[in-house]
C-alpha cells in the first residue's frame, strides 16, 4: 500500500501532463518537454518589491513548521533560523515573520533581487494570497485537432514553439466556447475541444544536415545565415525527395502516434479529428491528404454518382447547345442516342448524318463543334493528368515521395496563412476540377489574414472566370471593426456624392445647350423639361449606383466540392491599427492566427456545426 502510494501518477492540464507524486515532478505526455518541478506549498515569502507569494523547498517548510510549532506550544518567539542559502528568517510573533536576505541574487522561482538588507515578508499556509488557480478545463472531450506548424522551431513573433502557440490557440479556445456556446455546456451537450501540436523540425535537423550546412556557411553575417539555414531552407528541404520523405514520414507517424496515445488514454473518446497547418505545414498536410487512399467501396459510389451526374447534366447541355442553334426539334434524337456534349463534340458528319439530321441542321452543328471544340469540358470524377485537358492533376509536380496514410479520416482541414495555391500553381495546376475533393477529407478551409505575404487564395482556381472577394469572417463579438464600417461608409458616401454631382453637371450642360424657347411657352415647357430630365437621370444612376454589386455579392457562387459546395477562403478583419501600413504589419499578420479569436471561432463553428451544435446567436455575416 505505501508503494502504491508513493507511485501515484496524477493527470494535469487536460491530460498533457502527468505528475509523478513520487519525483514531484510534472512530465508532458504528448511532446518532449523539460521535466518541471512540483512543489507542495506550506510556507511562502514576498519581498517589497515582489508581485506575488513565492513557495519556499518543501524541506526548508518543515523545519519554518516545526521551529513555528515549537514556538507557539511553548511561547518562545524572536527565534532565529537559518535557511540553506545562509539567510536569517525571524519569527517575531504568529503575525509577524520576516526573511532577511543579505545578498542579491534571484532564485528558479521568479523572485526579484531585493535591496541588501531589506526584509521580506514570510506566511503560513494559503489564507489571505491572492492566488489565481484556474478552474481546470472540462473533462468531456468532443473532438481531437492536431496542429502542424510551418518552417522554423519558432512560430510567432516571440519566437515561441509550437507547443506554446497551440496552448495559446486552445486557451482561446476555451473562452470562446464560454463566450459563444454557453447555452450547450449549460445542457452538458459539449465539453471541449483538444488541440495537440505536431513537430517534425526537429526531427528533419537532426538527420545531420545542419553540419553539412554548417561547412559550407560563409563566416560573415552570421546570425542572418544561420536563421535562413533554420527556417527558409525548409522549404527547399520540403521541395527536395530526400528530405521531403523525412518531413512527411514524420508529420504522418507523429499524427497517427499522437491518435493511437489519445485514444489509450482516453478509451471513452467517440469524437472526430481534423488536422490543421501553419505556412508550410499546410502544405504537407494538402500533399499529404491528396494521397490518401479512400476505401473500396466509397470510390465506387463516388464515381457511379459522378457518372449519373456528368450522364444527366451532359443531355441537358445539349438540348441548350441545340436551343441556341434553333434546332430544338432534333432533342429527342439525341436524346435516343444517349448523346452528351463529350458525345457530341466528337461527331462528325457522317456520325450526323447516319442520325437522320438533315445538311442544313447539320452544317450548323458541325460549325458549332469546330468553333467550341478547344472548349470541351471533360467529365472525370477526379482530376484528368492529361495535358489537352482543362483540369491538371492535383498531384502534378508533387516531389516524388511515399506518402504515408492516416490511420484515421479527417473530418475539417483548417489551413492557416496557406501558401496551397502558389505551390500548386508552381507546379502547373491552373485549375482545380470543381468535382475534386480530398480522399478522406470532406471539410477545407483557407483562412488567412489580409496583409499575410505568405497567402494566397484557393477558390479563383477552381471558378477563374468569376471575381469575389473571399469571405469576411465576422468579429467574434458580433460586427465587423469599426475602421472597417467607417470605410465602407464613406466608400458609399462617395459613390452617392459622385452620382449626385453627375447627375447635377449632366441637367446643368443640358439646359445650358438646349435652345432658347419663348416666354410664353416657358410654363407649358416646364413640366416637360422636368420630365425629360428625370427620364434621364434613372438610368445614368441605375448604372453608377453599387447594387450590382451587392446582388453579385448575395447570390450563391459555386466553388466545387472541395470543402463539400461551400466557400474556402476566409479572410480575417485587420485591426484598426494594421490598417495605417500593411506593409508594417505585414510579419505579424502571418504569425497572428495563434491568438487570433475569429480564427478559433471559426474553427469551433465549423467542428460543432458537424455534430448539429450551433453558437449561442449567429454571428452577422457568417455562413
Amino acid at each position: 500500500a505505501g508503494k502504491d502510494k508513493e507511485d501515484v501518477v496524477v493527470p494535469a492540464s487536460g491530460g498533457r501532463y502527468d505528475v509523478h507524486l513520487k519525483k514531484r515532478q510534472r512530465v508532458a505526455v504528448y511532446w518532449e518537454e523539460e521535466v518541471s518541478e512540483v512543489r507542495r506549498c506550506t510556507w511562502f515569502y514576498k519581498g517589497d518589491k515582489d508581485n506575488k507569494y513565492i513557495p519556499y523547498s518543501e524541506t526548508f517548510s518543515e523545519e519554518l513548521e516545526e521551529a513555528y510549532m515549537t514556538a507557539v506550544t511553548q511561547d518562545e518567539w524572536k527565534k532565529k533560523l537559518e535557511s540553506p542559502s545562509r539567510e536569517i528568517i525571524i519569527l517575531h510573533n504568529p503575525k509577524l515573520m520576516v526573511h532577511y536576505h543579505p545578498v542579491a541574487t534571484s532564485d528558479d522561482w521568479g523572485s526579484t533581487p531585493t535591496e541588501q538588507g531589506r526584509p521580506r515578508t514570510v506566511k503560513r499556509g494559503v489564507e489571505n494570497i491572492a492566488a489565481e488557480i484556474p478552474n481546470g478545463e472540462p473533462l468531456q472531450i468532443d473532438h481531437l485537432v492536431f496542429v502542424v506548424h510551418g518552417i522554423g522551431p519558432a512560430c510567432d513573433i516571440r519566437f515561441r514553439s509550437i507547443v506554446q502557440c497551440v496552448n495559446d490557440f486552445r486557451n482561446v479556445s476555451l473562452s470562446m466556447l464560454q463566450a459563444h456556446f454557453k447555452k450547450a455546456q449549460e445542457q452538458q451537450q459539449i465539453g471541449r475541444v483538444e488541440f495537440l501540436p505536431v513537430n517534425w523540425h526537429s526531427s528533419l535537423h537532426s538527420t545531420g544536415v545542419d553540419v553539412d550546412l554548417e561547412r559550407i556557411t560563409l563566416p560573415s553575417i552570421n546570425r542572418l545565415r544561420h536563421f535562413i539555414n533554420d527556417t527558409i531552407l525548409d522549404v527547399f528541404f520540403y521541395n527536395s525527395s530526400t528530405y521531403c520523405q523525412t518531413i512527411v514520414d514524420t508529420v504522418a507517424s507523429e499524427m497517427n502516434r499522437l491518435y493511437q496515445l489519445f485514444l489509450q488514454r482516453n478509451p471513452l473518446f467517440k469524437g472526430g479529428v481534423s488536422i490543421a497547418g501553419h505556412s508550410l505545414g499546410s502544405l504537407i498536410l494538402f500533399d499529404l491528404l491528396t494521397n490518401q487512399k479512400a476505401a473500396p467501396e466509397e470510390d465506387e459510389r463516388s464515381e457511379e454518382g459522378a457518372r449519373t451526374t456528368a450522364s444527366n447534366k451532359g443531355v441537358e447541355e445539349v438540348k441548350e447547345i441545340l436551343k441556341e442553334l434553333e434546332l430544338s426539334e432534333y432533342c429527342e434524337v439525341f436524346e435516343k442516342e444517349k448523346m452528351d456534349r463529350q458525345a457530341l463534340f466528337l461527331c462528325t458528319e457522317a456520325n450526323l448524318k447516319e442520325m437522320g439530321i438533315p445538311l442544313g441542321p447539320r452544317m450548323k452543328m458541325l460549325h458549332y463543334i469546330s468553333s467550341k471544340r478547344e472548349m470541351q469540358v471533360c467529365f472525370l470524377h477526379a482530376l484528368c493528368s492529361s495535358r489537352s485537358c482543362q483540369y491538371r492533376d492535383i498531384g502534378l509536380g508533387q516531389v516524388s515521395a511515399n506518402y504515408p496514410q492516416l490511420n484515421y479520416k479527417p473530418t475539417i482541414f483548417f489551413a492557416f496563412g496557406s501558401p496551397i495555391g502558389m505551390f500548386l500553381t508552381v507546379r502547373g495546376v491552373k485549375r482545380i476540377n470543381p468535382n475534386y475533393s480530398l480522399p478522406t477529407c470532406k471539410g477545407f478551409f483557407n483562412i488567412f489574414h489580409p496583409f499575410d505575404p505568405v497567402a494566397y487564395r484557393i477558390e479563383p482556381m477552381i471558378v477563374p472566370d468569376v471575381e469575389f472577394e473571399p469571405m469576411l469572417l465576422p468579429h467574434h463579438k458580433g460586427r465587423k471593426r469599426m475602421h472597417l464600417e467607417l470605410k465602407e461608409g464613406l466608400t458609399r458616401m462617395s459613390v452617392d456624392l459622385k452620382n449626385n454631382l453627375l447627375g447635377s453637371l449632366r441637367v446643368a450642360w443640358q439646359s445650358f445647350t438646349r435652345a432658347p424657347l419663348p416666354a410664353l411657352e416657358a410654363a407649358s415647357t416646364e413640366g416637360e423639361g422636368e420630365a425629360e430630365a428625370s427620364t434621364e437621370k434613372q438610368p445614368d444612376t441605375k448604372a453608377e449606383e453599387p447594387p450590382p454589386a451587392v446582388k453579385e455579392e448575395a447570390s450563391p457562387i459555386n466553388v466545387g466540392r472541395l470543402n463539400g459546395g461551400n466557400r474556402i477562403d476566409y479572410v480575417l478583419q485587420e485591426k484598426p491599427i494594421e490598417s495605417f501600413n500593411e506593409y508594417l504589419f505585414a510579419l505579424q499578420g502571418h504569425l497572428c492566427y495563434w491568438e487570433s479569436e475569429d480564427t478559433v471561432l471559426l474553427v469551433l463553428k465549423e467542428i460543432y456545426q458537424t455534430q448539429g451544435i450551433t453558437l449561442d446567436q449567429p454571428l452577422p455575416g457568417s455562413q
